[in-house]
């Protein structure tokens, strides 16, 4: 059964920034903040009420990386692979979370919506490789039997 977008909530997020095209990164932001990602629909909504192009929301939408067209799980784990990180053996960890997650590159979202896995260039923690973030906490020094754990204890609900 199909579950029915309720548009009041970007209403809100619409009436709060103001239906100016100069706000529409903001409004995105706030959107995908409410829904982990920009549905089509919110989008069509959002062209129409403020009076612009779906092509110019989508063409913003795709351009900055951190806006996502495809449905997130709650908890995103960022794996990164940047030098620091790579060299300190960053792909083992992030193998053995997509292999304990089911998932996969072209896949990394869970069935159930609980976990997405991404891989970033860098996170900017250089000095603690390599890194791992769950919803941007950060976590220092993983290894693969850490980050199994890590996920362990956020699926119990012990962790973040």
């Amino acid at each position: 059964m199909e579950q029915k977008t309720d548009f009041a909530e970007v209403d809100k997020i619409l009436a709060l920034n103001g239906n100016e095209q100069r706000n529409l990164i903001t409004i995105l932001q706030s959107v995908q903040a409410q829904y982990r990602y920009l549905p089509r629909e919110i989008l069509e909504y959002i062209a129409e009420k403020m009076g612009i192009s779906l092509a110019k929301i989508y063409s913003v939408a795709t351009f900055y990386e951190n806006f996502s067209l495809d449905p997130k799980g709650k908890y995103i784990i960022k794996i990164c692979d940047g030098t620091a990180c790579h060299v300190r053996k960053s792909i083992p960890i992030l193998e053995k979370v997509r292999e304990v997650l089911g998932v996969s590159a072209q896949n990394p979202t869970t069935d159930d919506m609980m976990f997405t896995v991404e891989t970033v260039s860098c996170l900017g923690a250089c000095g603690l490789a390599p890194v791992m973030t769950v919803n941007d906490k950060v976590y220092p020094a993983m290894t693969p039997e850490k980050a199994i754990e890590l996920i362990k204890s956020v699926r119990e609900g012990a962790a973040e």
